[in-house]
């Protein structure tokens, strides 16, 4: 096949950077006028949405890729410019497991048909496939994009641009008025804040970065498959919270101590934390980590945390037994935590589920002398701390086999998806600073 703008040079990551966000502007405007998502979804920035946009635009870009290896043509700047395309032989080395991900799924996504290419993009955003059956590689490709999404999503300068992009898709052909709220006349107004900037997290005032530009760019409008259908519906979350749980472990000291009328969402938070010291002691990698890329570094950090407390810190029952010994039942949760809840005890005995399944499978395993593969709780915590590129190299380089349908990224990007949504919280964000400078200290830097 072609090559389209071959080149020997590598580009820098402010020219991958401002490309992506170029066409990240184009896809979430793109979804929008597919009705997917609205313009107060957008304002909001509610449900899942930093990690649905991106895996879009890693989607649309798969499409669009006319050459082998797959590439991406980047924005040009300028008419009289000569094309570029984003390749393995230029690719800036952060972006190199990103790009890795996404070439190897980009074969897959052209040859799924029409419909399974249209059931393919409704799974990326959370809604259920319309044709059935569907070849059991969509899940895993969707998940693999939404892991790469959610790393993205973990860059300090992905995260002070997605406001803008979130905007620009909010302003974009707002003729029909859309952006307004019906009967007000309102603008709206992209409401997405970053989160704290812990590389600062130990100075005393700490002063605020300001965003990068957004640069315009002529870029082509992509040719998008229509994604919108009948019955186009967000499913609810639901929780399988029935599994028994084992008896919780001590975890280490909270940072405060909470008086027994706390409100439920400082008692999950305090538990958490809790767990966050209890994982981060003995992984010195984890400890590399926060110091080498402290935003990255937190939020493995807290995804760990989620999954370590939502197995040793609910009850038979369901509760969560908090760091002081309070036990919460979701019955007693504000109406606008039992989402959260559910889904955190639902965590919990999917972990469990996945742990009785292995050790059956390895006992059977043991009975023929077959080899016993690796625990898949164990991928899904590698996934957490190192991400989706870091594991699919060592697969590809015969140190593991992959888990079926890509079950272990899927679980990975729900543990994930918590995080981010817990992390977003007024709650959690007026300690996030506060607990990574207690993290730093328990690091000693």
């Amino acid at each position: 096949m072609p090559t389209h703008g071959h080149n020997v040079f590598e580009l820098s990551e402010q020219q991958v950077q401002d490309s992506f966000h170029a066409y990240l502007q184009s896809s979430l405007a793109q979804v929008k006028a597919e009705k997917l998502i609205d313009a107060e979804m957008l304002g909001s920035a509610e449900g899942d949405l930093m990690i649905t946009g991106p895996a879009l635009c890693l989607y649309f870009a798969a499409l669009r890729s006319v050459t082998y290896p797959p590439s991406v043509p980047l924005p040009r700047t300028s008419k009289s410019l000569p094309p570029i395309d984003l390749s393995p032989t230029n690719c800036p080395p952060a972006f190199i497991p990103f790009l890795r991900v996404w070439s190897n799924n980009v074969p897959a996504i052209q040859s799924l048909s029409p419909e399974h290419q249209h059931d393919l993009a409704r799974i990326i955003c959370g809604l259920e496939s319309l044709s059935f059956p569907i070849p059991d590689n969509i899940t895993r490709i969707a998940a693999e994009l939404r892991a790469v999404s959610i790393e993205i999503s973990q860059r300090r300068t992905f995260q002070e641009r997605f406001g803008q992009d979130l905007q620009a898709a909010i302003d974009h052909d707002t003729t029909d008025g859309e952006s307004a709220s019906p009967g007000i006349g309102r603008r709206i107004t992209a409401s997405f804040v970053p989160p704290p900037s812990y590389e600062t997290a130990t100075t005393p005032s700490p002063s605020p970065q300001p965003s990068p530009r957004v640069s315009s760019y002529a870029f082509p409008e992509p040719e998008i498959p229509n994604l919108s259908g009948p019955s186009l519906t967000v499913p609810q979350s639901s929780s399988s919270s029935h599994s028994p749980s084992r008896t919780p472990s001590p975890s280490p000291p909270s940072p405060t101590v909470l008086p027994p009328d706390a409100p439920a969402i400082q008692i999950i938070r305090e538990t958490l934390y809790a767990c966050m010291a209890e994982v981060l002691s003995p992984t010195p990698s984890l400890q590399s980590l926060i110091s080498s890329n402290p935003p990255r570094g937190y939020f493995a950090t807290v995804s760990l945390a989620i999954l370590c407390a939502s197995t040793s810190s609910i009850s038979p029952d369901g509760a969560v037994i908090g760091v002081t010994g309070q036990t919460l039942k979701l019955s007693e949760c504000p109406r606008e935590v039992r989402p959260l809840m559910s889904e955190f005890v639902g965590i919990g005995a999917l972990a469990r589920e996945i742990e009785e399944e292995d050790n059956e499978a390895a006992m059977e395993l043991a009975q023929r002398d077959r080899e016993i593969p690796e625990p898949r709780l164990q991928q899904v915590r590698r996934i957490l701390e190192n991400g989706l590129g870091a594991e699919l190299e060592s697969v590809r380089g015969g140190e593991r086999s992959p888990s079926p349908e890509g079950r272990a990224v899927v679980f990975a990007n729900r543990i994930n998806a918590l995080a981010m949504k817990m992390m977003s919280l007024p709650a959690f964000k007026e300690r996030q600073r506060d607990i990574f400078k207690v993290l730093k200290g328990i690091l000693g830097h």
